[in-house]
């Protein structure tokens, strides 16, 4: 019979930072997902923002 894994992958949600600050409506927001295993700290991208047009360093919230 086979082993039963807990998921080290989660799901976690990443917000704009720059766009937080220009006061600028709506948000920029990516769904991705992670190990917990191997990276227990938030991440931090580079993603692109389609409303300030040009890539953005997005952190991850919870």
């Amino acid at each position: 019979m086979a082993k039963k894994v807990k998921d080290a992958r989660i799901q976690v949600i990443m917000e704009c930072t720059e766009h937080k600050e220009s006061g600028l409506p709506g948000t920029s927001r990516y769904i991705t997902t992670k190990s917990k295993k191997n990276t227990p700290e938030r991440l931090e991208l580079k993603k692109y923002n389609p409303i300030l047009k040009r890539k953005t360093i997005h952190k991850e919230i919870k």
